[in-house]
């Protein structure tokens, strides 16, 4: 088969997607297939389409780590000659060559459904959820207002829109509290504030990445992810930070966050937990897999949501490989069953 995995871009999860995208395209030539490895935003010159599906990583990205800190993505602008220009040099052509496009992209402009919408229109297959389940999940707002009606726990919050001031913001809440972007993801920009003037600059730091600005009370407690695949929910891991809270920096780099899978709960437990997971998968109108994350209160030992991911990670230290594996899929099988069930999507024979 021959396989575009489509990664980079301009989110600040660039350099998670270069990684997710590496690890992928590894795996997938492991298992035989003609694969190419494309930066979606500098794409490729000079290619001759008869040999593209042969390039592999294409020297693209030779290291699968993710720095501590973000990519600097103005000098990835300054690469491009017509750098407000999404997709780059000669990607759409590569992608309407493949049998398939992986999608290792993560963050704006990868999970939002701004490329899925752009696939659609030119008939271009790709793995994961449409448009509609991307942009909806993408955003902490509108994930919050499909959730909490539809019977899925979710912390009680609030959305400070751009318009807003702070302080004229009516704040029912207690501190501590959790400020994040409303649009984004690996806890870039996510601040746990304790008292009202943290609060304050925890959404002034938040609006650095996103207008809207998504608070909600922090639930003390155990904080767990689940892994959902055709509807069915997998094995749940627990995360486990050695310092602070699972932050970009706990996240990606080794031996920061210890991780147990499957969790030490009980039955009870770990199925109403999957079962939330199930929930919000379907509210959210998502299909093939995606990630949700919960947080289990130490108050009322009950499960509360945290966001879905429609594109979990495919790093050595994302959570989805793990669950899979605990399920007995092996990475390189996993990115397959990805792609069977996506190709399916396209029958209308997935959940």
């Amino acid at each position: 088969m021959k396989i575009t995995v489509l990664c980079g871009g301009t989110s600040t999860e660039r350099d998670v997607s270069l990684t997710s995208g590496t690890l992928i395209c590894k795996a997938l030539k492991e298992k035989g297939h003609s694969v190419v490895l494309l930066d979606v935003y500098l794409g490729l010159q000079d290619v001759d389409m008869n040999t593209v599906f042969t390039l592999g990583e294409n020297g693209l990205y030779k290291r699968a780590v993710v720095g501590e800190q973000i990519a600097n993505i103005d000098e990835i602008r300054a690469l491009r000659d017509n750098p407000n220009e999404f997709f780059g040099p000669n990607v759409i052509n590569i992608c309407k060559a493949a049998d398939i496009v992986f999608m290792a992209l993560h963050g704006e402009n990868g999970e939002n459904g701004k490329v899925q919408a752009a696939f659609d229109l030119m008939g271009i297959k790709y793995t994961g959820t449409g448009y509609e389940g991307s942009m909806i999940a993408m955003s902490k707002d509108l994930t919050r207002k499909m959730l909490i009606p539809r019977g899925v726990r979710m912390a009680k919050g609030l959305t400070i829109t751009k318009e807003q001031v702070f302080d004229d913001v009516k704040m029912d809440l207690f501190v501590p509290a959790v400020v994040k972007p409303s649009n984004g993801g690996s806890s870039v920009g996510v601040t746990i504030a304790t008292d009202m003037d943290e609060l304050r600059a925890a959404v002034r730091n938040a609006r650095e990445y996103d207008d809207t600005v998504v608070v909600e009370e922090y639930i003390r407690g155990r904080e767990f992810s689940v892994g959902v695949m055709e509807g069915n929910a997998l094995p749940i891991i627990e995360i486990i930070p050695k310092f602070g809270f699972y932050d970009y920096k706990n996240k990606y780099q080794a031996g920061m966050t210890d991780e147990i899978c499957p969790a030490n709960l009980n039955p009870f437990i770990t199925t109403l937990m999957q079962k939330e997971a199930e929930k919000a998968y379907k509210a959210l109108g998502l299909n093939v897999y995606a990630r949700i994350d919960f947080m289990l209160s130490n108050l009322d030992n009950l499960p509360y949501c945290l966001e879905a991911n429609t594109l979990p990670g495919m790093t050595p230290t994302s959570l989805l490989p793990q669950e899979a594996r605990a399920a007995g899929i092996e990475y390189g099988d996993l990115c397959e069953k990805i792609i069977e069930i996506s190709l399916r999507k396209y029958s209308g024979k997935v959940n």
